[in-house]
């Protein structure tokens, strides 16, 4: 196998087990087991679990912008920014469920596993404070703390929406998607759409 593509397939056993175990439960030797490789031939990829944690927050970081990136300069008309993002975040996550619980890990220790944690949040907070100010804008709202606050409350809706996939995987993207479009009609007063 190539080295590349052997790299892949330890970050893809790293990621679901840093998502399932967090940071702290993680074990070298179970992801290498995933992987079908030896523990000694993970650390010469990457060094030591705080760099394969790196690599794996890294990758899910920029996966999971990128979709939202895409998802967010449509223009107006049909679906909400906020229901095009989330349909982004839930079909990424469907291939690549752990990419979500990697980025928001808080059991990693202080260093530079932590600070590259951190850098992906803060791109996600940033790209949230966008499609918020431009929500808001849509109504008037300009407050610069209405936007800091609604910025925050996306992004627990979106955690908890996350976080109870989880604990519902039967449940496919387009069924979160269609949930997660009632859910937000609900909240914004809007007519809650039948699928």
């Amino acid at each position: 196998m190539p080295r590349q593509q052997r790299e892949q397939t330890i970050l893809s056993a790293a990621s679901a087990e840093f998502g399932a175990s967090s940071y702290a439960g993680a074990h070298m030797s179970v992801i290498a087991a995933n992987a079908d490789v030896s523990k000694a031939l993970v650390l010469s990829y990457f060094g030591s679990k705080e760099d394969l944690y790196i690599a794996c927050v890294e990758r899910a970081g920029e996966t999971l912008a990128g979709a939202i990136g895409d998802a967010m300069p449509v223009p107006s008309g049909g679906a909400s920014d906020g229901e095009r993002v989330l349909e982004a975040i839930f079909t990424t996550l469907a291939d690549r469920p752990s990419d979500w619980p990697v980025v928001y890990d808080r059991t990693v220790p202080a260093g530079r596993a932590r600070d590259a944690a951190r850098e992906q949040r803060t791109i996600l907070r940033e790209q949230a404070m966008a499609g918020v100010t431009r929500a808001l804008a849509d109504v008037g709202l300009d407050d610069p703390d209405d936007l800091s606050a609604a910025t925050m409350v996306w992004e627990h809706i979106v955690s908890a929406l996350v976080q109870w996939w989880q604990q519902h995987p039967e449940q496919s993207a387009a069924e979160m998607t269609a949930r997660g479009r009632r859910i937000l009609a609900a909240l914004s007063d809007r007519p809650v759409p039948t699928t």
